[in-house]
């Protein structure tokens, strides 16, 4: 089996794939990448299937020795990729002789997301590859990578030797247009007093944020508290703490919490959520139900068209 050398690793690089879903009763949270769509485009432009397990890089990703040939994608922000000091495009499958991936800086967002043909073969926890960091456990080792971590990979359709990387000159906009314009997130807002005030208060990202959720700062909303009834929230949920500064929850989110809820930002802008850089501005948009599952709808099928185009191609 052939196994990849970490060595440097980056910021924050965590093996993840779409989730740890159906143990939420029990505690335990979602996890997997923090856009799932773009990891799955990812999948598919190398073959896989789109539960297959990749990278999720943060702010800057690891310099990795490829110890043979492998068929690689990158999707989500615009990352400084190069193979042997060669720069490597993204949206598209990447063959890749032997030699050492280095995975640089990110522009114009803050996470990328790498799929490689066979997939990452991490431990199966409670259904999922993915790295719960704040359970610690799953991915590798339960943590984000270090150097000299080896992650071995899954059996893949060998890929033809050559000297340099190959790839075709098409390419998929794996990104949504949703995430694009990632200063805006459409919400379902809650009965709570505060919960319209949201939209009218531009908020800015703050700097501690992480998988869990994004804090933001801003004018700040009445109302919030910490004394109440804890009750369930999810992946999207915006709390409001007494601080009046409100935290929107993301993947490795808590399973319940007593803070007030003002709502929950519709499944489709998360990925926006996941690009967001500390001090970015954020402005929040309501929406009833019936938007919101018309934005689903759209979102789905446009997936869909992807799937369709990367099927032709690949």
């Amino acid at each position: 089996m052939t196994a990849w050398q970490v060595l440097s690793p980056g910021v924050q690089t965590t093996v993840q794939d779409q989730g740890r879903h159906g143990w939420r009763h029990l505690g335990v949270a979602r996890a997997g990448a923090m856009d799932p769509a773009a990891l799955a485009m990812a999948n598919r432009l190398v073959g896989n299937d789109e539960q297959a397990a990749g990278l999720e890089i943060a702010v800057r990703g690891p310099r990795i020795r490829l110890p043979r040939a492998c068929r690689i994608a990158l999707a989500g922000a615009e990352i400084q990729a190069t193979w042997n000091g060669e720069p490597l495009p993204m949206g598209r499958p990447l063959d890749l002789p032997a030699g050492d991936l280095s995975l640089g800086p990110l522009r114009d967002g803050l996470r990328a997301w790498v799929a490689v043909a066979g997939g990452l073969d991490a431990p199966v926890v409670l259904d999922s590859r993915s790295t719960d960091l704040r359970g610690g456990f799953g991915g590798h080792d339960g943590r984000a990578l270090v150097a000299g971590d080896l992650l071995s990979i899954g059996d893949a359709a060998p890929v033809k030797s050559s000297r340099g990387p190959v790839f075709p000159a098409w390419w998929i906009d794996v990104d949504d247009p949703w995430t694009v314009d990632r200063h805006v997130l459409r919400y379902l807002p809650s009965p709570h007093p505060a919960a319209r005030e949201l939209a009218g208060t531009v908020w800015h990202a703050h700097a501690n944020s992480n998988r869990q959720g994004v804090r933001l700062e801003g004018a700040g909303l009445p109302g919030g508290g910490g004394d109440g009834l804890s009750e369930p929230v999810a992946v999207g949920t915006l709390q409001l703490p007494p601080d009046g500064q409100p935290i929107l929850l993301l993947a490795d989110a808590q399973t319940v919490g007593g803070y007030p809820r003002l709502g929950h930002v519709i499944a489709c802008d998360l990925g926006r959520a996941a690009q967001l850089r500390p001090g970015e501005p954020v402005h929040f948009e309501p929406v009833t139900p019936a938007q919101a599952r018309a934005l689903a709808h759209e979102h789905a099928h446009r997936l869909a068209r992807l799937r369709l185009a990367i099927a032709q191609r690949v």
